[in-house]
């Protein structure tokens, strides 16, 4: 079955949901942060055996989600 991506905003991203960002990069996110750092930034980290990579982007930034 083929992947579905649907885009939404970075505030709608959640735990399990595998986001590809502007740039073409793909990740697993495994938690959020809602303010980054006390600004108005969401966070997202995938903390797999694979990698430890973590993505900051504005609330309403667009990125496409696959969920599932």
């Amino acid at each position: 079955m083929a992947e579905s991506w649907t885009t939404v905003t970075a505030a709608d991203v959640h735990v399990g949901d595998r986001v590809r960002l502007a740039d073409g990069i793909e990740m697993l996110v495994s938690r959020t942060e809602p303010r980054l750092l006390g600004l108005d930034l969401v966070a997202f980290i995938e903390d797999t055996p694979v990698r430890w990579y973590k993505h900051a982007a504005s609330p309403d930034t667009e990125v496409e989600v696959t969920r599932g």
